[in-house]
């Protein structure tokens, strides 16, 4: 990971009055990839996919908000890889039994890191809140589109990379998304 995104993650916490938590993970859109951090000692880096369209923080824009982030809620524990959720709630059916046009579409599956903003006027609070837009990071139905730009706002991952995440990280880690 290069060190700068470190910085810009520590810069924020010092403005927002806050500490670091144990885990973190940084994102970064330029890159698409994710450092997972662990008392500061790097864990693993994975390929992610983030917004197709411009990195955005206001509300329906499908544009993948910056800044930081804490995780709000891990969902999922006990279900099968490759579930589909909506709304949050497993469908009973996995992304290939599904019929063709609903495995055409961008589906969240297996686990869900719900994320909450906390940089008031960022991507927290009116029109810029990422809790209410929904974002999450998630495992996805088109693993091959991994390292590109193909989400509609969310963090995506592979599917078995979405469950180990969400055996490690707990409701409470930062995650953090660098523009670069």
């Amino acid at each position: 990971m290069d060190i700068s995104l470190k910085v810009e993650y520590l810069k924020v916490v010092k403005q927002l009055n806050l500490k670091e938590t144990q885990d973190l993970l940084i994102v970064s859109i330029q890159r698409q990839e994710m450092y997972h951090q662990k008392e500061g000692t790097a864990v693993k880096t994975y390929v992610v996919s983030t917004s197709l369209k411009p990195p955005s923080c206001k509300e329906d824009s499908l544009g993948t908000p910056w800044g930081l982030h804490v995780v709000s809620e891990v969902i999922g524990e006990g279900q099968p890889i490759g579930m589909v959720y909506k709304a949050r709630i497993p469908q009973g059916e996995r992304f290939w039994d599904c019929d063709k046009s609903t495995q055409e579409q961008n589906l969240i599956t297996s686990r869900i890191l719900r994320l909450s903003g906390l940089q008031e006027g960022i991507n927290l609070g009116k029109s810029v809140d990422t809790f209410e837009r929904f974002v999450y990071l998630h495992g996805t139905n088109h693993e091959e589109r991994l390292g590109k730009p193909s989400s509609s706002g969310c963090i995506q991952v592979s599917n078995e990379d979405a469950i180990d995440l969400s055996t490690q990280i707990s409701a409470g880690t930062h995650l953090y998304i660098s523009l670069n």
